[in-house]
């Protein structure tokens, strides 16, 4: 059920403007926890498919909530891998669904997380409401990171909020020609990269990861089968298959 949102959200308190009202469906209670926002192209290359799902999973482990744009690309990878401690913001009204192709995504969001909208239902999205949507998913973050963005990117316009309201801007480095308009930000000294996922996290005051994942690798040096490994940790597999800290061969997991 779509809701107005009947306290002061004191993160949007760096907006140009606060909105006038705030409708919401899910749980509002992930305003109180720390915010982290992610954005990005809707097209992400695999380097950024893999360090955007890297990143939201280790914020999340860490109990920081990720805000972001409900789009598709980096925002829908976002949201995937932080879930339940995701935050999405629309760009409408909250009884439509965009963007279609993630529907059910968002359905997972309303029920079971938080999203929220400056704008009453049967609102539909518009060019100024997008522009609005992204100062609000910078405002709620105390940091912004932009894993991917074209020079022309919507995501800029995110930094050019970023930079006003006083909160540090945080890229991943890409290859000269790709992703030229995150290189610009760090080019122009802007935008800080992140060479180190563990040192960034430990920059935020986050826990070494040996103190948060020693649990899962113990759990893997028993040989669990892969079913059961996901059935207790769930992302986690996935996460220290990529990371080569484990193997999967014939149903069977050991730790490398």
């Amino acid at each position: 059920m779509i809701q107005e949102i009947n306290f002061h959200i004191n993160q949007l308190e760096g907006m140009k403007k606060y909105p006038h009202t705030i409708y919401f469906m899910g749980n509002t209670q992930l305003l109180q926890k720390r915010i982290v926002s992610i954005v990005g192209t809707r097209k992400p290359n695999n380097y950024s498919k893999l360090y955007t799902s890297l990143l939201a999973k280790k914020l999340s482990d860490n109990g920081i909530v990720i805000a972001s744009g409900a789009a598709m690309g980096v925002d829908a990878i976002a949201h995937q891998n932080s879930f339940p401690h995701t935050i999405a913001v629309a760009a409408n009204g909250l009884n439509i669904r965009y963007p279609a192709i993630n529907k059910n995504l968002i359905s997972k969001i309303e029920k079971e997380a938080l999203i929220i909208s400056a704008y009453s239902p049967n609102s539909s999205a518009k060019g100024y409401t997008f522009v609005e949507r992204n100062e609000i998913v910078v405002a709620l973050g105390e940091v912004l990171i932009i894993t991917e963005a074209d020079l022309n990117s919507g995501s800029l316009r995110s930094a050019e909020f970023a930079l006003k309201m006083g909160k540090k801007i945080y890229v991943l480095p890409h290859r000269i020609g790709e992703s030229e308009g995150t290189n610009q930000l760090i080019l122009k000294g802007l935008a800080t990269p992140i060479y180190d996922l563990d040192q960034f996290l430990e920059s935020l005051g986050c826990a070494k990861e040996s103190e948060i994942l020693d649990d899962f690798l113990n759990f893997c040096s028993r040989n669990p089968t892969y079913e059961a490994a996901v059935a207790l940790h769930g992302g986690k597999v996935f996460e220290y298959e990529l990371l080569g800290k484990i193997v999967i061969s014939n149903g069977i997991i050991r730790v490398c």
